[in-house]
Formats: structure tokens, C-alpha cells, sequence
């Protein structure tokens, strides 16, 4: 069965970075879009950045310019790289993947999710 467990979330303050892990299992890794997704309190989930086999890449506007997204194919992990972050970054980041659908074209993974962690940024 699929599984997906981030790591790496924690408090740091505005401009600072962090960096996201997603370790994968049980499911063909190079077959697959692979993405994050942050949820804010109070706010619906969001996608924020995708990946797929061509290694293509896709971001929410709103963190463009700041976060890239990686995977490592040999260790299937996938990992979000954080800067200059943003009190509105705050937020449970979810590890996502569509195991079916080795390209994700203009659409972010959703069928499977990692239970999520947290990242604080403050003032």
C-alpha cells in the first residue's frame, strides 16, 4: 500500500528556511506525480508544488521564486526546499502522490496523502 511520511517541519522565523522530506513506499516512484500541499488554520488545503517523471515542475504563485520541490529516484523521497519564508507559510504540509499518472501536466497529485507536519514561521 502506498505510504508517505514527511519529516522536517519546524519554527523558524520570517526570511529563514527549511527543508521538507516526503519518504515513499508501495507504489512504482518514476511512475508517478509527486507533490506538497499546505493547509493553513481555518483555510482549505492548498497545492503547492509538483514534480513528476520529466522531472516538471509546477508551483503555487504564491510561493514561486522561494520553494523548490526535488525528488531523489533512487531513494524514492521527494523533498520541499523552503526560503525566505513567510508568516503565511504557516501552515500542515501533506506529501501527496497519484500513483496512475506518471505526468502531472497542469494538475497537482491528490489521491494519496502522508499525514502532514508542521511548519511555524513567526514574526
Amino acid at each position: 500500500r502506498v505510504q508517505l511520511v514527511e519529516s522536517g517541519g519546524v519554527s523558524v522565523e520570517t526570511g529563514g528556511s527549511l527543508r521538507l522530506s516526503c519518504v515513499t513506499s508501495g507504489f512504482t516512484f518514476d511512475y508517478a506525480c509527486l507533490g506538497w500541499h499546505r493547509q493553513a488554520p481555518g483555510k482549505e488545503r492548498e497545492p503547492v508544488a509538483s514534480t513528476d517523471r520529466d522531472d516538471d515542475r509546477m508551483y503555487a504563485d504564491s510561493v514561486k521564486g522561494r520553494f523548490t520541490i526535488s525528488k531523489d529516484n533512487a531513494k524514492e523521497e521527494v523533498y520541499l526546499q523552503m526560503n525566505d519564508l513567510e508568516v503565511e507559510d504557516s501552515g500542515m504540509y501533506y506529501c501527496a502522490v497519484d500513483t496512475e499518472r506518471p505526468f502531472c501536466g497542469d494538475v497537482f497529485p491528490k489521491d494519496d496523502w502522508g499525514h502532514g507536519i508542521q511548519v511555524t514561521v513567526s514574526s
